[in-house]
C-alpha cells in the first residue's frame, strides 16, 4: 500500500518519509526476488535474475539523468530551469529508444551469452526502455525539488505493479516464465511514471542555456555516465560472468547469494538520493559538507556490520527462509558476499559526495576498481567462492583508496585555507 504523506507528515519530517518509503519499495522487491526464487527454483530462476540484473544495470544507465536532472534543477532557476527540462527529457527519450532498438536487435546473441531459455524477454524488455529512462528523469525532478512524496509514489507504483502483475501472470498463465517476467517489468515501468507532467517537455524553447552552463551539464553527464557504468560493473557482472561460466543450477544459487547479500546496497541508495541535492544545496549556500558525508557513511557503516554479524551467526536460516532449503548450498558464502558488498556501499557514498562536489577523481579510481574486479572474476573463477572472496579484495583496496583520498583532500584545503 501506498504510505500516505498526509497522514505522516505531523509526525516525521519530508526525508524521513521517503526513506521508510524507500524501505517500502526495497522490502517489496526482495518479495518479489524471494517468491521468484521459490516458485521457480535454481535453474528457472537463474533466467529470472538475468532480467532482474539488466533491469538493475538499465537503472544505473537511467540514474545519470535523473542525477543530472536532480543536481541543475537545484542550480538553475526560472526559464533556464524550464529549457534544461525540457532538453533533459528530449536527451533521455532519445538514449532510450536507441538503447531499446539496440537490446532488440541483439536479443538472440543476448540469449547465447547468457544461456537463457528465451530471446523475447530480451525483446519486451528492450521495449520498456525509452518508458524507463522518460520515468527517471522525471524522477530527478521530482529529487531535485525534494517532493519527497510524489518521488516515493513513482518508487512505490513501480513496485507493487511489477509485484502484483508478475506473480498474478505466473498463478494464472502457464507460459515461460522469463517472458512473464518481462511482461510484469515492462508494464511496471508505465506504473512508475506517474505521477508524470507532460507539460515539462516543449517542444521549442525560447531560453537556451548559454555556452558555461552547457559545458557544466555537459561535464557532469559525462562522469556521472562513466561513474553508473563502474555501479554497472561492480553490482552485476559478477552475476552475468557466473551465468556465463557456470551451469544454470549453480548461476540460480550465487543468484539468492547476491540477492541477499546486497540488503546493505539497497539500504546504503536511499541515503544517496538524499546525499547528493543536500550537499548540492549546502554547497550553494556556502556551507560545510563534511558533516552530512559523515552522518551517512556512519549510518551505512552501523546497518552494514548489524548485516554482516547476521549473516555469520544465521547463515542457514536466513538462506531458509528466504529462499528455501534449495539453496542451502550457498550459507557458507552468505557473510562473505555481505562484507563485500557493505564495503562497496561505504565507498560508495565517498564517490557520490565527491560527485556532488563536481570532484571526480574518485569517480575515476572508482572505475579502475570496478574493471580491476571484472578482470579478477574473470581469472579466478574456479569455484563460487573464489569468485566472492576476489570481490572483497577489489572492494577492500577501493574504500582504502577513498579513505585515502578523503584525508589527502580535507588536508590540502587546510593548507590552503
Amino acid at each position: 500500500m501506498i504510505i500516505q504523506a498526509n497522514i505522516l507528515k505531523t509526525k516525521i519530517t519530508p526525508e524521513q518519509f521517503f526513506m521508510l518509503s524507500v524501505l517500502a519499495v526495497n522490502g517489496g522487491n526482495y518479495l518479489y526476488n524471494l517468491i521468484l526464487g521459490r516458485v521457480l527454483g535454481p535453474e528457472q530462476f537463474a533466467d529470472a535474475a538475468v532480467l532482474i540484473t539488466f533491469l538493475l544495470v538499465l537503472s544505473f544507465v537511467a540514474m545519470t539523468f535523473q542525477l543530472v536532472t536532480a543536481k541543475f534543477l537545484v542550480i538553475f532557476e526560472n526559464k533556464i530551469l524550464a529549457s534544461f527540462i525540457s532538453k533533459i527529457y528530449k536527451k533521455a527519450i532519445f538514449a532510450g529508444i536507441s538503447l531499446g532498438i539496440l537490446i532488440i536487435i541483439f536479443s538472440n546473441q543476448l540469449q547465447q551469452v547468457f544461456n537463457t531459455s528465451s530471446s523475447s524477454m530480451f525483446v519486451i524488455f528492450g521495449i520498456g526502455v525509452p518508458i524507463y529512462f522518460l520515468m527517471s528523469v522525471n524522477r530527478g525532478v521530482f529529487q531535485g525539488k525534494k517532493a519527497f512524496k510524489p518521488l516515493s509514489i513513482t518508487y512505490q507504483a513501480e513496485m507493487l505493479s511489477r509485484l502484483l502483475i508478475t506473480l498474478g501472470l505466473i498463478f494464472l498463465l502457464n507460459i515461460q516464465s522469463s517472458i512473464v517476467i518481462a511482461i510484469g517489468i515492462l508494464i511496471s515501468f508505465v506504473f512508475g511514471l506517474l505521477p508524470f507532467k507532460l507539460k515539462n517537455i516543449k517542444l521549442k524553447t525560447t531560453v537556451q542555456i548559454d555556452t558555461g552552463q552547457f559545458k557544466q551539464v555537459r561535464q557532469f553527464f559525462i562522469i556521472t555516465a562513466f561513474y553508473e557504468l563502474t555501479q554497472i560493473i561492480i553490482n552485476n557482472s559478477d552475476i552475468l560472468l557466473v551465468k556465463h561460466y557456470f551451469e544454470s543450477y549453480d548461476a540460480g544459487l550465487y543468484a539468492s547469494l547476491a540477492l541477499i547479500g546486497r540488503i546493505v546496497y539497497f539500504i546504503a541508495w536511499m541515503f544517496v538520493m538524499l546525499l547528493l541535492p543536500t550537499v548540492v544545496q549546502l554547497k550553494k549556500e556556502g556551507k560545510p559538507t563534511v558533516p552530512i558525508l559523515f552522518k551517512y557513511v556512519g549510518y551505512i557503516a552501523i546497518i552494514a556490520s548489524l548485516i554482516i554479524f547476521m549473516c555469520v551467526l544465521f547463515p542457514e536460516t536466513a538462506i531458509t527462509l528466504l529462499f528455501g532449503n534449495s539453496y542451502l548450498a550457498m550459507a557458507p558464502l552468505l557473510w562473505k558476499y555481505a562484507l563485500a558488498t557493505g564495503l562497496f556501499a561505504i565507498s560508495n557514498i565517498f564517490v557520490y559526495y565527491y560527485l556532488s562536489l563536481d570532484q571526480y577523481i574518485p569517480v575515476i579510481f572508482s572505475g579502475v576498481f570496478g574493471l580491476f574486479q571484472m578482470g579478477l572474476v574473470v581469472f579466478f573463477h574456479n569455484s563460487l567462492e573464489q569468485i566472492v572472496h576476489v570481490q572483497i579484495v577489489a572492494m577492500v583496496l577501493m574504500l582504502v583508496f577513498q579513505v585515502v583520498y578523503f584525508i589527502y583532500n580535507s588536508k590540502s584545503k587546510l593548507i590552503q585555507d
